[in-house]
């Protein structure tokens, strides 16, 4: 009773502050506002009104509650003083008239800002609360309504268990759904199905639509974006291929990259079966499923889809081989036994082509071939850059020494263009222990997609049996072999097993169990799994750490119960590192998980050991990855401002970024006030957050904010920001880059500024010309879903923090920024596209000569007085020689001289003139294969008329993309590109020819 009278009282005391404001804003002479009616156009009191409420016939209380309805927007604060009065009539079963006492009473409290007393009289109203008026009172009560409902459908979908939910709420809800469908709004009446977890109202939303694509591809969107539960969007997305499949020409490029993400490979597998049993266009569909399903970076996905394809192919050849072979009847088996076997064994030996392409798909053979042929024809890297990197840096200084080692393996990723080192290697030398074992894998990211001779290329580096080479060159070596063959190391895994059985030494252990990590990324191989935990109990800190890494790369995203004897020996373990490389291998293995993560993200977040909280961060990070999820980010915040340790609070801000990549636009504003800490931790990880979110975006709030930290007062905040600022600007056009660019070099050439920024600084000018300038970092496939492996890099590139060897895993998110034309050879015929918009926009960046962007220059070298005078004599006796020649030879030199004068002239003018054309050009013709950057994407088109055109449909701008002949009958010319994928046949020298030998000759 006191609750209750505490309650009343507040209440009252509320009502009387806003009667007040209203009687005063009455006096004023605010009035009645105009449309309200002549009945009451000149009312400006209720009080006669309330005074018939008191009366006893039911007739002249009806009178007045409906007088009352209609004045009580301009006249509530005096309606509200009789609250009590109204809510008796709506509790007295006698009256008649209860609806609208109800209605009258839920006005009265929303204008009272009681909007939960409100919508409870609302639902009491029954239909005379009128869904359909444009009020605000309506559009509000209806909003809480929506809202009530989808937390309780919500709480049921989640829970699992059966919630009570008011009939009349729901009725209310289903009103406002039948009337979204009247007025024609179906994107609403497709909101809230989803959000109120009714799949069949989304189906009826369809059926009215006529299944319109259009609409269907908005309630993917939405599916994939913005549903919370995973449980339930997977539910909707098996809706959504059902009615895809009812579309007159069924999406099977849309249905297989649901059933993928519903992780359903027979599904896919009957798709693309299916489609080769067709004609020709059915063909390059499949091909182009196969290609789209590459790109979402789910290699053991595609690994049993293409089991299950082979499986499909071998059952049906087994019953075409049983048919022929059943005799027609006892004469034709005595009289023809030599034929019947003919027939069995073409049928076995037959092969389809187009099942063997589409199995080079799938195991990644032909997309690694196309990027690796791509990146190497179109590289345009600046090699003075790296040579003036070289001379502005001090040879003492190792950490900026590595870290121009490292971005000249990000500038020439995939792109096997190995120059730089090869012609400094006498530089490359003064690499010692570790820095060298970090230069060593850097040969790996240059030779990414070497399937085929990766061991060859490394095998002066690799251990062997017999010869006893440096620990730190061999390590980096099987490091390398993994970065190159990552996630498609089948042909190595043996090899890289061994050399880990093998290994000696800490160091070869570290570089095998990376390796073989990333070799066998996602495979859960349980022999593997056995051998990497042998090195992990070794108790080693260096192996260690790398072991409990690479059992986190080896059951990526598989949610394995692994987890609980990782976290049993870190708890035993006294070695910091292992506990960290333990606690990010916990955390990878409960990648996409969502809520099947939990238990283990709250074992984590509530453990006393810092260093495995740090896990619990990135657990949630890439366990909610690019779900926007309201529960993972609340979590990361709170941890962000209340942890005790700094590297927990940095590690919560950074995976905020992993969170919020689907949205990219949301994370400037949600880390903005981060950005102000007091806590440099905190201020670095808004940095990175905001790297990995915006990633390639360009976003314009994101580089305001890297801006202000990039001149923060903390060195490493400063670093954060400079590699944060070049992922951001990665493929953007360069007239963003250039004041970027300038601030690097200016920030390379001070020898007084700090070693870690001017680290930050040279990883940024090698992060922003990456792979050739023909990369960028995508964390989201095309089709908006999630890209395991890019993901998965940088979230262990991260980690560089504590271990610089690690940082070469920010080539994993790197892909082409390409569009490359194929026909149904998988072969890309030369055609072109058009892009329509000026030439000089998205064009790559000029060299350093013309444009001074990273140009160091050298400082003079001092000469002494004696070596001026003896140049001076030697300069007056080569005069002297030179004036006895004859005239004729001078006469020559002299035209020779001008001859080359004018031809460079008219070179240059040519030059200028089509510059000048390009400046003026409003469009550009680009040939297959050719760079597209993510920006250019929407002005790229197909020629009209054009022999060759997506099988897909749609405008593809980017990617791998199958192309109709349009044809079919017509001699087409090739794209050639040529790249060595092959090791020589003998590396041996020819023997030299016969000779006589001659001991009496020197």
């Amino acid at each position: 009773k006191g609750g209750q009278q505490k309650k009343r009282k507040e209440f009252g005391e509320k009502r009387r502050r806003l009667v007040a404001m209203a009687s005063a804003a009455v006096a004023k002479g605010t009035g009645m506002k105009k449309g309200q009616g002549e009945a009451h156009a000149t009312l400006t009191s209720a009080q006669g009104l309330i005074a018939l409420l008191d009366e006893d016939d039911d007739r002249l209380r009806a009178h007045a509650l409906k007088q009352l309805d209609r004045v009580v927007p301009d006249l509530w604060f005096e309606v509200s003083s009789s609250i009590a009065t109204i809510e008796a009539l709506y509790e007295d079963e006698s009256f008649t008239e209860r609806s609208l006492a109800a209605l009258l009473a839920s006005k009265v409290f929303y204008h009272l800002g009681e909007l939960q007393e409100s919508l409870t009289y609302a639902l009491c109203a029954g239909k005379l609360f009128d869904v359909t008026e444009r009020s605000d009172y309506v559009q509000t009560i209806v909003g809480k309504c929506i809202d009530e409902y989808v937390k309780r459908r919500e709480k049921a979908e989640v829970s699992g268990e059966e919630v009570q939910i008011d009939s009349r709420l729901e009725a209310i809800v289903q009103r406002m759904f039948s009337r979204c469908l009247e007025d024609g709004q179906l994107e609403q009446a497709i909101g809230i199905a989803l959000d109120s977890c009714q799949l069949d109202l989304l189906r009826a939303v369809a059926e009215h639509g006529q299944f319109d694509k259009d609409l269907l591809t908005y309630a993917l969107n939405v599916c994939k974006n913005l549903i919370v539960s995973r449980k339930f969007r997977e539910k909707a997305l098996r809706l959504m291929v059902d009615l895809y499949k009812q579309l007159p020409q069924p999406d099977w490029v849309v249905i297989s990259q649901c059933l993928m993400f519903l992780d359903e490979p027979a599904a896919v597998a009957e798709i693309l079966r299916d489609l080769l049993s067709k004609d020709a266009d059915s063909v390059l569909l499949a091909y182009q499923i196969a290609f789209d399903l590459f790109e979402n970076e789910q290699p053991q996905f595609l690994s049993r889809v293409s089991d299950f394809v082979e499986g499909a192919s071998k059952a049906v050849a087994v019953k075409e081989e049983e048919g022929a072979a059943q005799p027609m009847d006892a004469d034709s088996q005595d009289a023809t036994p030599s034929g019947a076997g003919d027939v069995k064994q073409e049928a076995s030996g037959a092969e389809d082509p187009s099942l063997d392409k589409l199995q080079s798909i799938l195991q990644g053979d032909v997309p690694v071939k196309l990027h690796l042929e791509f990146l190497h024809s179109k590289t345009k890297t600046d090699y003075t850059i790296l040579k003036n990197l070289k001379a502005s840096v001090e040879t003492r200084n190792s950490v900026c020494h590595s870290a121009i080692i490292f971005a000249n393996a990000l500038m020439y990723m995939g792109t096997t263009v190995d120059t730089f080192l090869r012609e400094h290697l006498d530089w490359l030398a003064r690499a010692t222990n570790w820095a060298k074992f970090s230069a060593t894998a850097g040969l790996g990211v240059i030779h990414r997609g070497q399937l085929t001779q990766g061991q060859f290329l490394m095998a002066p580096y690799l251990p062997s049996e017999g010869s006893s080479g440096s620990p730190f060159s061999e390590g980096g070596a099987l490091y390398a072999l993994g970065l190159m063959h990552c996630d498609k190391g089948k042909v190595i895994r043996d090899f890289l097993l061994q050399s880990l059985r093998n290994a000696t030494s800490e160091v070869v252990q570290h570089g095998a169990c990376l390796g073989i990590g990333l070799a066998a990324l996602g495979t859960d191989d349980e022999e593997v799994f056995e051998d990497l935990k042998n090195a992990l109990y070794t108790d080693s800190a260096v192996a260690g750490e790398a072991a409990g890494i690479a059992i986190g790369l080896l059951s990526v995203g598989t949610g394995s119960d692994k987890t609980e004897q990782m976290l049993a020996y870190a708890h035993d373990t006294q070695h910091e590192k292992i506990t960290r490389g333990l606690a990010l291998g916990c955390a990878l293995i409960s990648y996409g998980r969502e809520e099947s993560a939990d238990a283990l993200i709250l074992q984590l977040c509530q453990d006393q050991n810092p260093i495995l909280r740090y896990g619990g961060m990135f657990s949630i990070g890439l366990a909610y990855s690019g779900t926007m999820s309201n529960f993972a980010i609340q979590k990361l915040l709170h941890f962000a401002v209340s942890d005790v340790s700094d590297d927990v609070r940095r590690a919560a801000v950074m995976c905020l970024g992993f969170v919020m990549y689907s949205q990219p636009d949301q994370c400037p504003h949600t880390v903005a006030l981060l950005s102000e800490s007091f806590n440099p931790h905190v201020r670095y990880g808004v940095a990175m957050a905001l790297g990995i979110a915006c990633a390639g975006t360009g976003m314009k709030e994101a580089l305001a904010i890297l801006t202000v930290l990039s001149k923060d007062a903390v060195d490493f905040v400063r670093q954060g920001a400079l590699i944060a600022t070049s992922m951001v600007l990665l493929q953007q056009p360069e007239s963003k880059v250039q004041p970027f660019r300038k601030r690097l070099d200016k920030i390379v050439s001070d020898k007084h500024e700090d070693v870690m920024c001017k680290m930050g600084a040279i990883i940024s000018v090698g992060l922003i010309d990456a792979g050739g300038r023909n990369v960028n970092i995508r964390l989201r496939s095309r089709n908006g879903f999630p890209r395991l492996l890019s993901v998965v890099g940088l979230a262990v590139f991260t980690q560089y923090w504590y271990w610089y060897p690690l940082s070469y895993f920010l080539s994993l998110p790197l892909s082409p920024a390409a569009l490359i034309g194929l026909n149904d050879k998988l072969e890309m015929p030369k055609f072109d596209v058009v892009s329509k918009c000026k030439p000089s926009v998205f064009a790559y960046a000029q060299p350093v000569e013309s444009s001074g962007s990273i140009l160091v220059g050298r400082a003079p070298t001092a000469v002494l007085s004696t070596t001026a005078k003896a140049k001076a004599r030697q300069a007056k006796k080569e005069d002297a020689k030179k004036s006895s020649s004859g005239e004729a030879e001078k006469m020559e030199t002299e035209d020779e001289e001008r001859e080359k004068q004018q031809k460079e002239e008219e070179k240059k003018a040519e030059e200028e003139k089509k510059a000048k054309a390009a400046a003026d050009a409003t469009e550009e013709l680009k040939e297959n294969p050719t760079r597209v950057v993510p920006s250019q994407e929407r002005h790229v088109q197909y020629l009209e008329g054009s022999r060759f055109t997506p099988i897909a449909g749609g405008s593809r701008s980017a990617g791998i993309v199958l192309l109709k002949d349009n044809e079919p009958g017509k001699e087409c010319e090739i794209v050639s590109i040529p790249v060595t994928t092959e090791a020589p046949a003998n590396t041996e020298p020819p023997p030299p020819e016969p000779f006589e030998f001659n001991s009496n000759l020197d």
